[in-house]
């Protein structure tokens, strides 16, 4: 298994995505993040069943740098419990693994 997380995100416009995207990328607490745009979200709050097209964000980080992650998303997220879920990368590509870690600051 690799040091490295795909950490998925969702944020409700295309805009506030951007914003988390490159906030992350620029304080180097993910190497890249992907925006797909759009989803369909259908989730229970507050007792009730929602339904909102969002974007989601899949942000490529390393396991050091995925607590600063998780606490800068809650900080700059406009959700009161927003989507952070980290999955464990099993294999990549040994290339691309260490571009990940030397991105986001970590060699």
């Amino acid at each position: 298994m690799s040091d490295a997380l795909v950490v998925l995100i969702t944020a409700p416009s295309r805009e506030v995505g951007e914003r988390i995207a490159e906030t992350l990328v620029g304080e180097e607490l993910a190497a890249c993040v992907n925006l797909l745009a759009p989803v369909r979200s259908i989730y229970r709050w507050d007792g009730a069943i929602c339904r909102d097209d969002e974007i989601l964000l899949i942000a490529k980080t390393t396991r050091a740098r995925y607590p600063a992650l998780e606490a800068r998303v809650q900080a700059v997220h406009p959700y009161d419990t927003p989507e952070i879920i980290a999955l464990p990368v099993e294999r990549g590509s040994a290339a691309y693994l260490a571009w990940l870690a030397g991105a986001t600051g970590k060699v």
